[in-house]
């Protein structure tokens, strides 16, 4: 398997960077992930353009403009011929003299295999507890998963599958999730404060849009407790619904129609994308 470190092309069970990397140091890094299907980036441009954001929000100044990226995207597909993957792209803080200051940014581009969850997965749902959390910069899609990856434990001992950051009894995002609530009056809803703005969540309120109002604004835990459906939205899960939280069910208890419906639109979404081709 090829990955792309520092300008280099290196097989990547040879890949290294620099002990001295800010990445490694300081955890200072930002990174953005995309799939391929049928060996077609999806939505890669909402993904690049996120990246680059995030690079400047850190003050990390990215060497390769989008389009050189994509090229070299396109060589990664050449070599990897992987129909089904994930490729992630991170941008370190480069080698620091001081472990401390920021230098010249390093890039890493890698490819895996990728299985997608299928319908099975989306009728088993997902049960989740919450975790009073906001995660620092939580705009920019740095390479800090430290809170998220301590509570898995705290997850498998409560049963659930994930965990909903909670903040003055006003929910925001899972680890690596955004999540929407279905009133049973009728609209769709989104947290618009400390949360990732996600690829899948834009394609969503977009997708929503000639099926019920939808909006972006605060949501309560009692606003989420009292909705009739609830899901998740992210690059490797799409859609997945909610059935519980902190033990409560929400709505029936099963995959509701919005839901539904939603991801159905979707996976219709992810067809047209694949016919546009690379």
């Amino acid at each position: 398997m090829w990955a792309f470190i520092n300008d280099k092309w290196i097989q990547a069970e040879d890949a290294t960077i620099p002990v001295g990397d800010l990445a490694i140091q300081r955890g200072y890094a930002v990174f953005d992930f995309f799939r391929t299907a049928q060996g077609v980036p999806l939505f890669v441009n909402d993904h690049l353009e996120r990246l680059v954001r995030s690079a400047k929000a850190l003050r990390l100044p990215v060497k390769y403009s989008t389009d050189e990226l994509k090229e070299i995207i396109r060589e990664l597909l050449q070599k990897n011929n992987l129909l089904s993957s994930g490729i992630r792209i991170t941008v370190t803080g480069g080698v620091s003299p001081d472990t401390y200051t920021p230098a010249e940014p390093g890039i890493i581009i890698t490819q895996q295999e990728l299985v997608m969850k299928g319908q099975e997965d989306f009728q088993k749902g997902l049960h989740l507890i919450t975790h009073e959390y906001v995660r620092d910069l939580p705009a920019i899609k740095t390479i800090n998963y430290i809170m998220g990856i301590w509570l898995q434990q705290k997850a498998r001992i409560a049963g659930a599958d994930d965990v909903l950051y909670v903040k003055n009894g006003y929910i925001s995002e899972l680890p690596r999730s955004n999540i929407f609530v279905v009133s049973y009056g009728g609209s769709l809803s989104t947290p618009a404060s400390n949360i990732l703005e996600g690829i899948t969540r834009k394609q969503v309120l977009h997708l929503s849009k000639s099926l019920l109002p939808a909006m972006e604004c605060d949501i309560s835990m009692n606003d989420l407790i009292k909705s009739s459906e609830v899901f998740v939205t992210s690059t490797t899960k799409r859609i997945i619904p909610v059935l519980t939280v902190n033990g409560q069910k929400i709505g029936e208890g099963k995959p509701g129609p919005v839901t539904k419906t939603l991801y159905n639109s979707f996976l219709e979404l992810e067809q047209k994308e694949i016919a546009k081709g690379w």
